[in-house]
């Protein structure tokens, strides 16, 4: 059938415009496609020179060379997200305080002088440690060790009831749940009061809290996220995190170490039942070190600066030594790694390490190793039931040489243990944030208070000790007669550990 002035299609016409359709049609998807794959191969290329000058681990390097050349159009995307360890645009106050004139910088120095321990070069490279800082050690602080969640809220909302003046408060993650909304009310309360109340947290660790923010703000409470994405270098960088765990009252006290703010650190995760935790209080000059890194990471979320307290005021009773060290993918350096180094390489007689994520680089391994060559006491404890598979496997990649060399590997049996706490000798005692692996060591912001102090120390130690019954003791045979896919496995994990 024809319509008037149309001319008939003849059958043949029909079939040989099909063909040629037919036949460009696989030309043009396999020109198209062949494009894409070159593109996507070029920008292997490009991103493996990246790789190679600026990953920091051979191993990452190695891995993402590998993957961006082989599969470039997976590994290429998920190299600019996850494959950098540099954060770019974090100014730190500490750096704007070297560009201060002398006649600033001798009056803060006159202040300072009365509360800055001098140790001697003998007392666990404690010069080293206060150059990574760029902070010296204060004295005239009163310290408390907060062990586990009921304990350390409870500190916390009580010193938040007693603030006069301002609240500082920093977590890496936020839950909208029973521990969550008693600490939104009582800080409401305390804006009400006329405290003036900052609140911070991690935008990727903290999720579904909109209502929760929404009541903050409306009652005048100062809430950001971090915006570890902002910046056009950061843009689609979601690796980074802000991992801090801060609060921090009027300048005189503040509290830090590995409890976030949510049910399960008080225990009520049905998961875990038990949640083994670590925080400490400090009042007194040190506090102005917390509050510093604070504003430092405020004024990266916000770009404003915040007019606070920074008179430093002695704590009535107690007179223990501490140096807060924030730690992060903006540092020149590898800070926190070269802490945990330094404490190891420091010590003479203990050093006891008790971490959730134990996946040490080979900075650390060497330190390890050293240590218990020279006849220290080296003991681990990691969760018998950790939440990351993992983190789980990779334990198993590098625990028998440790155990091999005679250092002691407990598993913690009564729950999930998170703390992050470390001790060495008679003399220093670390609680914080930061983890024994790749995340900690380079991608996360952290931050980790150092004491000397004796009757602190002595805490800590029986702290240990108790952990250490509540642990079981891991064997050469144990990990030998795993069977070969769990090896496998294993390593496999943790060779991609510096990746993650």
């Amino acid at each position: 059938m024809t319509f008037s002035g149309q001319k008939p299609i003849k059958e043949h016409e029909v079939a040989a415009s099909d063909i040629e359709g037919a036949t460009k049609s696989p030309r043009r998807w396999r020109k198209k496609t062949a494009a894409v794959l070159l593109i996507a191969h070029v920008l292997g290329v490009i991103s493996s020179f990246h790789a190679l000058m600026s990953t920091r681990t051979s191993q990452g390097a190695i891995a993402w060379i590998v993957s961006l050349n082989t599969m470039p159009l997976v590994s290429v995307p998920a190299y600019w997200v996850f494959g950098r360890n540099k954060f770019q645009g974090y100014v730190t106050l500490r750096q704007r305080l070297a560009l201060k004139s002398e006649d600033e910088l001798d009056e803060i120095r006159l202040r300072m002088e009365p509360y800055v321990r001098d140790f001697d070069d003998e007392h666990g490279g404690a010069r080293a440690t206060e150059r990574l800082a760029q902070l010296p050690y204060f004295d005239h602080n009163a310290v408390e060790l907060l062990i586990d969640g009921e304990a350390t809220f409870d500190s916390i909302l009580s010193g938040i009831d007693e603030a006069e003046n301002y609240i500082l408060v920093q977590f890496y993650i936020v839950r909208d749940d029973e521990l969550g909304r008693k600490l939104k009310n009582r800080l409401i309360a305390k804006v009400k009061q006329g405290v003036e109340v900052w609140f911070l947290y991690d935008e990727i660790g903290t999720r579904k809290i909109d209502g929760y923010v929404k009541d903050l703000r409306e009652a005048g409470v100062l809430v950001s996220p971090f915006h570890s994405t902002q910046g056009g270098g950061n843009r689609f960088q979601l690796n980074f995190r802000n991992h801090r765990k801060i609060v921090v009252v009027d300048g005189k006290a503040g509290w830090v170490g590995g409890h976030n703010v949510g049910n399960e650190y008080l225990g009520k995760d049905p998961k875990f039942l038990n949640w083994r935790d670590t925080h400490m209080k400090i009042v007194g000059p040190s506090v102005l070190q917390l509050q510093l890194s604070f504003v430092e990471d405020w004024r990266w979320a916000k770009n404003e600066e915040l007019a606070l307290a920074w008179d430093l005021i002695p704590a009535e009773e107690g007179n223990a030594s501490v140096l807060i060290l924030p730690t992060g993918p903006a540092d020149r350096l590898e800070s926190c790694s070269l802490m945990y180094q330094q404490a190891i390489h420091s010590a003479r007689e203990r050093v006891w390490i008790a971490s959730p994520y134990f996946v040490p680089d080979e900075g650390v391994m060497a330190a390890l190793h050293l240590a218990e060559l020279r006849g220290v006491d080296v003991r681990v404890i990691i969760p018998e039931k950790p939440d990351s598979k993992m983190v789980y496997f990779s334990a198993y990649a590098f625990v028998g040489e440790l155990i091999k060399s005679g250092i002691k590997i407990y598993r913690y049996e009564p729950g999930f243990l998170h703390e992050k706490v470390f001790l060495v000798d008679d003399r220093l005692a670390g609680v914080g944030t930061a983890n024994f692996d790749n995340r900690s060591f380079r991608l996360n912001f952290e931050v980790t208070a150092l004491v000397v102090d004796e009757k602190f120390v002595s805490e800590v130690e029986g702290m240990f000790k108790q952990d250490f019954a509540n642990s079981r003791l891991m064997t050469k045979e144990g990990v030998e007669e795993k069977p070969g896919w769990f090896k496998v496995l294993s390593r496999a994990s943790y060779l991609a550990a510096p990746v993650q």
